[in-house]
């Protein structure tokens, strides 16, 4: 990564231009059996589109916030860079009534509907399939985001001493969040190459870092584990040796 980088959308860009075929992020949920790998470039363009929708079609503007209400998944880790590429502030399982718009899983609809603003609601089926039946009063992340543009361009400079991410009740500007994950990869040992297993989920701080600002900051990738607690001791042997895993956390 480069040293000038000072967020994770810049983290993410660099990680495009050194080599975007690598894996970066490897999904599995042990309740469903699903897994879904993701190269930088694949991760990126999922980015690019989600940013797209949430500039273009949901009128988001830098320093609106999110209340992102999504458990650790692949999907969850898209719509935070997608938030840190246009300049929303992503307050991770923040107060609906207190954000702008908010983005909900299956299970915190009802919660959800207490933000006055844009709703989008993210089913969270394999392959990111659409709900069979529309929640009222969502937009379906399915059905809205793969007409979204490949590029985006923000239509106002981040700028990264600006907020961007609210966890834990601790707001962290871009730049303090890129920094934090440099020095908990530099802890972990992490590098150009590292594949890091976790399944600790996206509530914490420790949670995000190890899930995706650490690895990316690093040139390292994750293997994000949902309901990791449902595999055996043995399958969870397997999977670290199948997915070349080096750290765990």
């Amino acid at each position: 990564m480069n040293a000038t980088d000072r967020t994770p959308a810049d983290l993410l860009r660099s990680a495009l231009a050194a080599d975007p075929g690598r894996p970066l992020v490897t999904f599995y949920d042990d309740a469903t059996g699903e897994r879904v790998e993701l190269s930088v470039a694949t991760f990126a363009n999922w980015v690019a589109k989600t940013a797209n929708l949430l500039q273009g079609d949901l009128g988001a503007e830098p320093g609106d916030r999110l209340a992102l209400l999504l458990p650790a998944h692949w999907q969850s880790a898209v719509w935070l860079l997608a938030c840190d590429s246009v300049g929303v502030v992503a307050s991770v399982n923040g107060h609906p009534g207190d954000a702008d718009l908010v983005v909900s899983g299956p299970d915190s609809l009802d919660r959800a509907l207490e933000c006055d603003g844009e709703r989008v609601a993210l089913a969270l089926r394999p392959l990111g399939g659409r709900f069979p039946q529309p929640p009222a009063g969502f937009a379906d992340y399915a059905v809205e985001v793969p007409g979204q543009g490949d590029r985006f361009a923000p239509f106002v400079p981040v700028e990264a001493e600006g907020p961007a991410l609210i966890v834990g009740g601790e707001e962290l500007s871009h730049a303090e969040l890129t920094a934090r994950a440099r020095e908990d990869a530099a802890k972990l040992g992490l590098g150009a190459g590292s594949r890091v297993l976790t399944g600790l989920g996206y509530d914490t701080w420790d949670g995000l870092s190890a899930g995706l600002y650490a690895a990316l900051a690093s040139g390292g990738s994750v293997v994000l584990c949902r309901n990791l607690d449902r595999l055996s001791p043995d399958g969870l042997a397997q999977r670290i040796e199948s997915e070349r895993v080096t750290h765990t956390v």
